[in-house]
């Protein structure tokens, strides 16, 4: 860890991690306290909320969808509790509203996963006046595409039919997209 790394950080160095998605939620932990971070992790609304009263972080990333709610919930919490913390907003399903829903609520930035450490790194410590710089391998429209279909796909409880009706497609296209691989 280089001493500049370290003044780019601040001298609080508190970190909020709320993520549901357990090996994640570890592998993110273990990267940013390499990076100089002090790391606390959450795995719901309730706990991250908790966390953001009792020893509100100067630093937070937080997943949108948890199991017991919306990540927005605790990004709320971080705003009252201490309004210089920046916050950026991890998704697995990036969409314009829930982007823009988020930065009016006072997230710094917001990141679709994969996001890698130095993508929430650059995130976390850009100015407000600065943009981070693009993610080095950002998802590719067919990977999003695909991303949106697994997830409507889940929403529906596996049901073809009924997800096929909710993309206004024909249920034999959905089938053959459902049974390839995942686009990289």
């Amino acid at each position: 860890m280089t001493e500049d790394a370290l003044q780019e950080i601040g001298p609080d160095k508190s970190l909020l991690l709320v993520d549901d998605d357990e090996p994640f939620l570890r592998r993110l932990a273990k990267a940013m306290e390499k990076r100089g971070f002090d790391v606390e992790t959450a795995d719901s609304v309730a706990g991250g909320s908790a966390i953001a009263t009792a020893r509100p972080p100067a630093y937070a990333v937080v997943d949108l969808r948890l199991e017991d709610g919306n990540g927005l919930d605790v990004v709320e919490v971080l705003r009252e509790k201490r309004p210089d913390s920046r916050v950026v907003v991890l998704t697995g399903y990036g969409a314009i509203a829930t982007a823009v829903a988020a930065v009016k609520i006072g997230a710094t930035d917001y990141l679709s996963k994969p996001a890698d450490a130095a993508d929430i790194m650059n995130a976390l410590l850009s100015g407000d006046d600065e943009m981070p710089p693009p993610p080095e391998n950002p998802m590719s429209a067919d990977r999003v595409r695909w991303e949106h279909i697994q997830r409507i796909y889940e929403l529906c409880d596996r049901n073809v039919s009924e997800t096929a009706r909710r993309l206004n497609m024909h249920r034999r296209t959905l089938q053959r997209i459902l049974a390839k691989r995942s686009p990289r």
